[in-house]
């Protein structure tokens, strides 16, 4: 597997954010939701100065390709005090997927959050159809917490990422 790192891109590199919320392939999962995002030039100042520099409240990468420096997608996760818990996401731009990325990306969004932010447990949510998507979060240690109106639920505590990754 070609190593991974994670890259916080600079305002001016925001172009492959846009572009992959503006591609079809990439946001399908979100076609019940609207599908494509857009992220017009005028927003991304203020978009950038909420991401990024904000951990432990915020964090948000790329996911850098070591070889080439190619990005092939991005992770990030926010703290929801309402829940007192982390909601995280992950996504591989389409040209990427299927290739063995998600796995190795999502395990460093996790170092970072567990061992450098030092929060205490991430969440994550998506449809009861979306096989591919649970099946990666299982792999790295992610528990069912419970499905609402389709949503599968899930959890990976510090204590239980850290007891499996020392």
């Amino acid at each position: 597997m070609e190593k991974l790192e994670l890259y916080i891109p600079k305002l001016e590199e925001l172009w492959f954010y846009q572009k992959m919320m503006s591609d079809p392939e990439t946001m399908s999962y979100n076609d019940p939701w609207g599908g494509c995002i857009d992220y017009p030039d005028e927003v991304l100042p203020e978009w950038h100065a909420n991401w990024v520099g904000q951990e432990p409240e915020r964090f948000y990468a790329y996911i850098k390709r070591s070889s080439d420096g190619a990005w092939i997608g991005d992770v990030c996760f926010h703290y929801t005090p309402e829940k007192d818990w982390w909601d995280m996401g992950i996504v591989i731009y389409a040209p990427f997927r299927g290739k063995g990325y998600a796995v190795p990306a999502l395990k460093l969004l996790l170092d970072h959050a567990f061992r450098d932010c030092g929060i205490s447990r991430l969440h994550n949510d998506f449809e009861t159809t979306r096989d591919a998507a649970w099946a990666i979060h299982r792999k790295v240690g992610f528990k069912e917490m419970g499905v609402e109106d389709g949503i599968l639920q899930l959890m990976l505590t510090k204590e239980d990422y850290l007891n499996n990754n020392p």
